[in-house]
């Protein structure tokens, strides 16, 4: 499985580790930056991981900034992509499951890296139910 990794500077360090232990796990990765942790602006790393994974380059993405919102926010600009800033595996767990989220954001400010670790895996090992929650992931991508 490929994943597309984005950052600005404030989640540079927290995108190394994970980044690390997804390689360890034999997830592929596809970094879109940054690639230190001098400031820079997380719409451009949201933007690059979103297009990465609208394209099919990669199966899902993961973004992170200080708080993660920022950058959620850029990446859920592409179309086809539906991007949710989770915090702890339940939420992780329930955008997959209900949502089809397709990448995943998280805040380096405001997560350990235990915790990281475990949303991650529930995100990347949770599918999609479908039924009901169809309909309304279809609303979702309408333009209106």
């Amino acid at each position: 499985m490929k994943i597309a990794m984005g950052s600005d500077h404030a989640g540079f360090k927290l995108k190394g580790e994970i980044k690390r232990y997804l390689e360890e796990n034999n997830y592929e990765i596809i970094d879109c930056g940054t690639d230190s942790e001098e400031r820079c602006d997380y719409p451009d790393f949201g933007h690059k991981v979103g297009k990465t994974v609208s394209s099919k380059e990669a199966d899902f993405g993961i973004v992170i900034c200080g708080s993660g919102i920022g950058i959620s926010i850029a990446c859920n600009k592409v179309k086809g992509i539906r991007a949710a800033l989770c915090s702890e595996p339940l939420s992780a767990k329930l955008s997959r499951n209900h949502n089809n989220c397709n990448v995943l954001a998280m805040g380096a400010r405001l997560i350990g890296l235990d915790m990281a670790k475990e949303v991650v895996h529930t995100f990347l090992n949770s599918d999609f139910e479908g039924g009901r929650h169809i309909g309304r992931v279809n609303k979702i991508e309408e333009d209106i």
